[in-house]
């Protein structure tokens, strides 16, 4: 499985992570500088994502939790979600995920 993250500098990093990993695990694991301060548990928006459109239809829609947090993240829109809250499956190979 690979996902794609477009960095604030606009280049393209490429992660390969498992199905059940994080979307915010992968990002970290290829070095991008997404905190995740709470570690996964929801309680900040230091993993703020902006997902390509076509992978944002693919998901479960956000919590309200969630989308309470995004109301709080720097330059948020309407595909951002929480890489902590996005856990990966095999239907996700090749998201593409910017940060931002």
């Amino acid at each position: 499985m690979q996902v794609h993250f477009i960095g604030r500098n606009g280049d393209r990093v490429t992660a390969s992570p498992k199905p059940g990993d994080r979307l915010l695990d992968a990002a970290q694991s290829v070095g991008l500088p997404l905190e995740g301060t709470c570690n996964g548990q929801m309680a900040c928006s230091t993993c703020h994502l902006i997902l390509h459109p076509d992978w944002f239809a693919r998901l479960p829609r956000a919590s309200i939790e969630e989308e309470d947090l995004l109301d709080l993240a720097p330059d948020a829109c309407s595909t951002s979600r929480l890489g902590c809250q996005i856990v990966l499956q095999d239907h996700l190979d090749g998201l593409l995920a910017r940060l931002p």
